[in-house]
């Protein structure tokens, strides 16, 4: 891969990372998978991803994969939080927050209910 094949992927439009990023959480069995466009919303973000994990090796082996992942694609990304307690895990790309919750702690902090009226890019997959 030479820098110009970099530089495009690291400009891919937010839409197709975030599609991209959904296909590799179903992967490894994310669940109730949603992604939220926050473009018009949010200036920190274009999007957020937002899936539940069994238990908390899921959700490290969630983040696990995407990091490797983005390696493998040389997606940049700028930080991860919450890999050690498993219950929320936050990485950090950018344009796209993808957020993996054991599913009480989805329930409790109910992320897509702050912001239920976002479009959704992806709705309820893997459900």
């Amino acid at each position: 891969m030479d820098a110009n094949d970099k530089n495009d992927l690291n400009s891919i439009d937010y839409i197709h990372k975030v599609r991209m990023i959904v296909n590799w959480m179903e992967e490894k069995q994310a669940r109730n998978t949603i992604a939220l466009d926050m473009h018009e919303k949010n200036s920190l973000t274009e999007a957020l991803i937002i899936v539940s994990a069994v238990n908390y090796r899921h959700a490290q082996a969630l983040a696990d994969w995407l990091l490797k992942k983005f390696s493998e694609n040389s997606i940049e990304f700028l930080g991860l939080e919450g890999y050690h307690p498993g219950s929320w895990i936050l990485i950090d790309c950018n344009d796209v927050v993808i957020h993996i919750f054991q599913q009480e702690f989805r329930d409790f902090y109910n992320i897509e209910g702050l912001w239920s009226e976002s479009p959704r890019i992806v709705s309820e997959m893997g459900a």
